[in-house]
């Protein structure tokens, strides 16, 4: 029961810090950050926020740094909107799978490529 419950509050907490990140969080500095996937640990005291960000790595490393730094904003607006005895600690991690997808995709496109160049030339 326990572990339904940390998903169901995963899905919330998602959910609602896309949002807040899309229309709150106004620092400039800010890259295209998307909420890849979070994880509530059973407790519910803990929630790691797995976020990618469009981008080079420089922005990417800033973009992770405004958000821990906005991490207690974040949870103060998550107590407000979610109905919980106590909100978790929220933390933000790199999430580096959309960007290791996109290269997988593109060597894959490169293999394809060669292959299909190879057998024209035959």
């Amino acid at each position: 029961m326990t572990k339904h419950r940390a998903n169901r509050l995963a899905e919330t907490l998602k959910e609602e810090i896309s949002q807040m990140i899309r229309e709150e969080i106004k620092d400039p500095r800010l890259g295209f950050v998307t909420v890849t996937a979070v994880d509530v640990v059973e407790d519910l005291g803990h929630a790691k926020v797995y976020i990618s960000v469009l981008g080079s790595a420089e922005e990417a490393k800033e973009s992770l740094t405004i958000l821990n730094r906005a991490a207690g904003y974040v949870r103060g607006e998550l107590g407000k909107r979610i109905r919980l005895r106590h909100t978790p600690e929220i933390v933000f991690k790199y999430d580096p799978s959309i960007e290791q997808g996109a290269h997988i995709a593109k060597l894959l496109n490169d293999v394809l490529t060669t292959q299909t160049g190879d057998s024209h030339e035959d």
